[in-house]
């Protein structure tokens, strides 16, 4: 007799993961579940929950009668997430690290440990998300060892795993799994991927999971949680003064502690203002932020970007995109936004243009392009650059735009040599 199948469950101590341990223990694998610590309280002093999550997650392994593990990844999540999170903000990006802490934490550092040190078949997490793969077909994954290169080899990965979208789509979190590696994927399960939340919600309450089903919804900076931004940033960040300029007339309208507080697109609370004013431009080197009247400014809009060089799940890179030297598919750049129709052009360092069918508002340095083809999310690449806005600034003269452009390469979509 077959011995059943070791799933190792990322555990968080909310309803989702707590949802996707009893499905896999209702289908006869052998199941543990694991409690990743990635932030140390005592590093900072705001309110940390990580303790009673802990605790949550354990009592759900009671409940469902499976083994339970705790590890630490807080030197990891510090090096690999938080330093690169600060790192963003200093040079006036505007990072994602839920993205970065699924790549770096939860399918590297929680994917070995379950892999090498509990002897897992395979990983599960309680993410609303599908894969190309079957379970049976997840079990027979092995690990394979690739060369490092710009491109993995076309013909190297057969039947190459695919992400795709999950049947909620409000609820599709593949935005967040979009630089997750191929190794991973193969071996990872994602039990929620054809459920709605409200019937996830449903199998918890007939389940004795009332513990978590009453928990709110996580929110905030990927294991940080949610809380004063401005505050917390400004205990890791020097202070750097500057002021708020009006892109209309250049009228000082303000002060502010630091450019790096503000994101492209978001309303700048002036004090003394009481009309909203939304960031369109920031100067690095002066330490200004620019902003306009009305949420629907012209200058708010942008339809070109360049990415750093993209990470493709399935296929490096797209067939298609090699062979016609441009693709059309769909991006986003946040999590739950309308899929925006696009254009890619690819660069030989492995970057893309992409022009957005349609200038799409709010756009920002250090976010994450996604990229999807129907069901497909085919993934991501970091916005270094953007083109110019939707307006012509006052009177054709272009102002600063140092951090939101980066340096010239003198390089459009389409002008650099492609593979």
């Amino acid at each position: 007799m077959q011995a059943a199948r070791h799933v190792v469950v990322a555990l968080s101590g909310g309803v989702d993961s707590a949802v996707a341990a009893l499905l896999l223990r209702r289908r006869g694998y052998q199941v543990t579940g694991v409690f990743m610590k990635n932030w140390d309280s005592l590093d900072e002093h705001g309110v940390c929950i990580a303790d009673r999550d802990c605790e949550d997650a354990y009592r759900v392994c009671q409940i469902l009668d499976i083994p339970f593990h705790q590890v630490s990844y807080v030197k990891e999540y510090w090096n690999d997430v938080f330093s690169d999170f600060l790192s963003e903000y200093e040079k006036g990006r505007t990072p994602n690290p839920d993205i970065v802490c699924n790549k770096h934490i939860k399918f590297s550092c929680f994917f070995h440990y379950a892999v090498d040190n509990l002897g897992a078949d395979a990983v599960a997490t309680g993410h609303y998300a599908r894969t190309s793969l079957e379970d049976e077909e997840v079990f027979q994954q092995k690990h394979i060892r690739r060369p490092e290169g710009l491109f993995r080899n076309r013909f190297e990965v057969r039947n190459a795993v695919k992400l795709l979208q999950a049947a909620d789509s409000f609820k599709d979190q593949t935005f967040f799994l979009s630089q997750v590696s191929q190794d991973a994927l193969r071996r990872t399960l994602f039990p929620l991927g054809g459920l709605t939340k409200d019937f996830v919600k449903k199998i918890a309450a007939e389940n004795r999971l009332h513990h978590v089903l009453q928990k709110k919804e996580s929110m905030g900076i990927c294991f940080i949680g949610k809380r004063n931004f401005e505050n917390f940033i400004l205990q890791y960040l020097q202070p750097r003064p500057g002021k708020f300029i009006s892109i209309e007339d250049s009228k000082v309208l303000g002060t502010h502690k630091g450019w790096f507080l503000y994101t492209l697109g978001q309303r700048a609370k002036i004090s003394g203002l009481q009309e909203p004013w939304y960031v369109v431009e920031k100067d690095g080197t002066k330490g200004d932020v620019f902003v306009a009247p009305r949420t629907d400014h012209p200058a708010l809009y942008r339809d070109l970007l360049r990415t750093s060089r993209v990470h493709w799940i399935a296929e490096e890179p797209p067939a298609a995109l090699v062979r016609d030297k441009m693709m059309e598919c769909h991006f986003r750049f946040r999590h739950q936004m309308a899929l925006v129709p696009c254009v890619l052009t690819l660069n030989q360092d492995g970057t893309v243009w992409v022009t957005a069918v349609k200038a799409v508002r709010a756009l920002a340095p250090g976010q994450f392009a996604v990229f999807y083809k129907g069901d497909e999310c085919l993934g991501s690449g970091k916005i270094l650059r953007l083109g110019p806005s939707a307006c012509v600034l006052q009177k054709g003269k272009s102002r600063s735009r140092a951090a939101t452009e980066g340096p010239s390469d003198g390089k459009g979509p389409g002008q650099g040599p492609t593979p």
